[in-house]
């Protein structure tokens, strides 16, 4: 299969994805990630310029540890919109990767490039497979499953998964995937939190902060959606696992169904 990961930035398709792109990797499956922004506003010291190479430098790091591909969009950080150019070549990259399913960001979300984000992937689902929008590249016959990255926001409408994959066997990997965004992990997220001063200078520290950093942000998921991972992997594997990501189908794309799902998460039981 063909797994078309796209998020707003270098680093979100980790943090979101980073376990099931481990388990689909392992089972000899294609993923993309897309960020489509280049990242340039996401820290407090270094110049634009200067970070737009560092975040695509850490990008490829991504791409050679995890044997995926990796783009980044030259749309700027911070300024995204969803706008009919932005759209069409969002429309021409999921033409020329033809993904079996697509995991991008909801519409309500914090960061206003998630949200386009979310906009511009919705926007460009149906027109994926209208011949005389973008004719330079040729249209799919089919609309791919579209489905949404987890997130914890309850308004307008809360995150409600009705797939969710057990991580815990692949949780170095998305540690070793972060360990590949220094600028972000180590540095301009801490900063954020002003936690600045908490990095440990030592290898291992860090790699134990990042291992906190996501018990934080993704570390509830598993207790929060509790009943859907008791339903999926049975009452006694179901009530021990303790990370997870989960996962929306988005009415956008083709649908989700207990046939399909099957095939596009084979790593579910």
């Amino acid at each position: 299969m063909r797994i078309l990961v796209i998020g707003a930035h270098p680093d979100d398709c980790e943090m979101k994805a980073g376990g099931i792109t481990a388990l689909y990797r392992a089972a000899g499956h294609q993923v993309k990630f897309v960020s489509v922004t280049n990242g340039e506003s996401g820290h407090h010291r270094y110049p634009l310029e200067e970070l737009k190479k560092i975040r695509l430098a850490e990008t490829q790091a991504v791409a050679k540890l995890m044997g995926i591909e990796y783009e980044v969009l030259g749309n700027r950080d911070g300024r995204l919109q969803p706008t009919i150019e932005a759209r069409f070549e969002l429309i021409a990259l999921i033409r020329r990767y033809q993904p079996d399913l697509i995991l991008t960001h909801r519409p309500n979300d914090y960061h206003p490039d998630h949200r386009a984000t979310s906009t511009l992937v919705c926007d460009a689902a149906y027109m994926v497979i209208v011949p005389h929008i973008v004719p330079e590249v040729p249209a799919l016959r089919v609309n791919p499953v579209i489905a949404y990255l987890s997130d914890h926001f309850q308004k307008p409408i809360p995150f409600e998964p009705t797939v969710v994959v057990d991580i815990g066997p692949v949780l170095e990997s998305i540690l070793d995937q972060m360990t590949c965004h220094p600028s972000q992990f180590h540095e301009w997220l801490p900063w954020t939190m002003c936690e600045e001063n908490k990095i440990p200078a030592d290898a291992a520290g860090r790699r134990e902060y990042l291992r906190q950093f996501l018990k934080r942000f993704n570390g509830p998921l598993a207790d929060r959606y509790r009943d859907v991972v008791i339903a999926t992997y049975g009452p006694e594997r179901g009530k021990s696992i303790e990370w997870i990501e989960a996962f929306e189908p988005c009415e956008y794309g083709s649908p989700l169904t207990d046939e399909n799902k099957k095939t596009l998460f084979p790593m579910l039981p």
